[in-house]
């Protein structure tokens, strides 16, 4: 059974075992692109709700400033990305992958950042004693959802 989620996918159909797959996942890649047309690949912890994907910015270590992180720089000159959330087994008849294609922008701390912080502590216990608050949140807007694998072919 398939379901239409025009309001959010913009009539692609996505089945409920792909939207769990997706909700319940606890890793995803991220991929931007730069200016120049580059990619960047990235493992990013996430939360999916009603057609949007939120990533904080959080306390693990980085290189730079998280002003200066690759993906938020990428997402400034360039804001189509895809989430992938995919599921590895060794018998490939098991294989799936969901992929989420749409719009990213960077949240600044106000109140859909705070709701985005609130929901990514209730998934990851490990945020609970970080200092999430201040911290910029990626929003991704899914505008195209694609699912391949024999669990969602029916």
């Amino acid at each position: 059974m398939l379901i239409r989620l025009e309001r959010y996918y913009r009539g692609v159909e996505i089945s409920p075992a792909a939207e769990d797959l997706v909700r319940e996942a606890r890793v995803a890649r991220l991929a931007t692109v730069d200016e120049r047309g580059r990619p960047h690949l990235v493992p990013v912890c996430f939360v999916f709700a009603d057609g949007v994907a939120y990533s904080v910015i959080d306390e693990k270590p980085k290189r730079v400033a998280p002003a200066r992180l690759r993906r938020l720089r990428n997402v400034a000159a360039n804001p189509y990305v895809q989430l992938l959330v995919d599921v590895y087994d060794e018998d490939w008849t098991r294989l799936v992958y969901v992929q989420l294609r749409g719009r990213a922008s960077i949240l600044e701390p106000g109140r859909e950042q705070a709701a985005a912080v609130r929901s990514l502590r209730a998934k990851y216990p490990q945020y609970a004693a970080m200092a999430l608050d201040e911290m910029p949140v990626l929003r991704i807007a899914v505008e195209r959802a694609v699912v391949w694998g024999r669990r969602f072919s029916g």
